[in-house]
């Protein structure tokens, strides 16, 4: 019997193992395939890596009035995705250490629930006081006829390709799409992004997805289009009772992210399970006595660094301390060129609360660094009280 089990080796998972861990806990945490879940291997981390290689060759291609004269530069692709792999496996490796620096014990194998105290690996079980449950999101699939053609990928597939696409077609203009889209984009790739909404990056202030997309001169946007099919390469959308095609060498599908619920033996062991992901109060407790669900399974806020958070608080609520989660200065990040942050209520979600609001806003180009790195640039920065 351990004091605690954990499913999952992701951000929440293991960053909930090193917290119980440096404090005396016995801990055994379940991963089935690498430590560092989705972010570390197949998400934030590789995404980062190509998307600062993509800018790096931008700003030299297009650095003259900087300066730099980059004649017939390259972009190389397999270099670019050998360093992406380096840095992962560096990080994967970092986990291990923490792991076994805090005595944390790791099976690896596909874990399911038996009931509220026990967890199995195969053919094994595996006891604990205490469960927590992040076995995190996996991307979308929508039923769209004709998404099963071989030219369509997701964000884990386009992350092993081994040539540039010519022309990249994404459905989707979240930030997973978008990010994508910038990246192909600075690599001189034809993007085309078609979006159900009218606006790209609803989690975003309205102002400023709009400014982005300005930005994003070389990158065709299809809004308030939804796709019908896809033909092979070819994917079909309507848009103001006109039907319109583009096709593309790869066609991403970015239409978000789905919690990992299913065939996990939670529903048989009586967990309540919402369509968005498992429930959990502010404490990060299930319905099941000593049962927690920490990250992207319980789709409140698919981050890694969200992750974090939670897999803390529930820690720290199982030893006994006080604490819960609060979503509300949880900063969002967009990698794209431009980039974009911010954190709290936007001014919009403010004024639907009921609150009374002033905003505040001055052109990026006023601060002296933003001046003598990107000129007059469009870019600003929006306060909200």
């Amino acid at each position: 019997m351990y004091d605690l089990v954990i499913l999952g080796g992701g951000p929440g998972g293991y960053m909930a193992a090193e917290r119980a861990g440096a404090r005396g806990h016995s801990v055994l945490l379940i991963e089935k395939e690498a430590l560092g879940g989705v972010c570390l291997n197949h998400g934030c981390i590789p995404t980062k890596s190509l998307l600062h290689s993509a800018k790096l060759y931008l700003h030299a291609r297009d650095g003259e009035h900087l300066g730099i004269k980059f004649k017939d530069g390259q972009y190389d692709l397999p270099a670019a995705m050998q360093w992406k792999q380096k840095t992962v496996t560096q990080l994967v490796k970092g986990v291990e250490y923490l792991m076994d620096k805090y005595n944390v014990e790791v099976v690896h194998g596909e874990g399911r629930m038996v009931d509220r105290r026990t967890l199995a690996v195969r053919e094994e079980t595996y006891q604990g006081e205490h469960i927590i449950i992040a076995t995190g999101s996996r991307p979308a699939m929508p039923p769209i006829p004709g998404i099963e053609s071989e030219y369509v990928m997701t964000s884990r597939e386009i992350l092993q390709i081994d040539q540039m696409p010519d022309r990249v077609v994404i459905i989707g203009g979240g930030v997973i799409g978008m990010e994508f889209a910038s990246f192909f984009s600075c690599l001189e790739s034809e993007v085309h992004v078609v979006e159900m909404l009218d606006e790209i990056l609803p989690v975003m202030e309205r102002d400023i997805a709009r400014a982005m997309r300005k930005e994003m001169e070389s990158v065709q946007f299809h809004l308030e289009a939804k796709v019908e099919e896809i033909d092979e390469n070819k994917v079909t959308f309507s848009r103001d009772g006109n039907t319109s095609t583009v096709t593309g060498d790869i066609i991403l599908m970015a239409t978000g992210r789905r919690a990992n619920v299913e065939h996990l033996g939670f529903e048989q062991a009586g967990m309540d399970i919402l369509p968005e992901g498992i429930r959990v109060n502010e404490q990060m407790q299930t319905n099941l006595p000593n049962v927690y669900a920490v990250g992207d399974v319980t789709g409140k806020s698919m981050l890694a660094h969200s992750a974090y958070r939670m897999g803390e608080v529930a820690v720290n609520v199982i030893s006994g301390e006080r604490d819960r989660m609060r979503y509300g200065a949880v900063p969002w990040v967009v990698y794209t060129l431009p980039e974009a942050a911010g954190c709290g209520l936007g001014e919009q979600d403010a004024e639907e609360a009921g609150l009374q609001v002033k905003t505040a806003k001055v052109p990026m180009r006023v601060n002296g660094r933003f001046l003598s790195e990107y000129g007059n640039a469009g870019g600003f920065c929006k306060v909200i009280v």
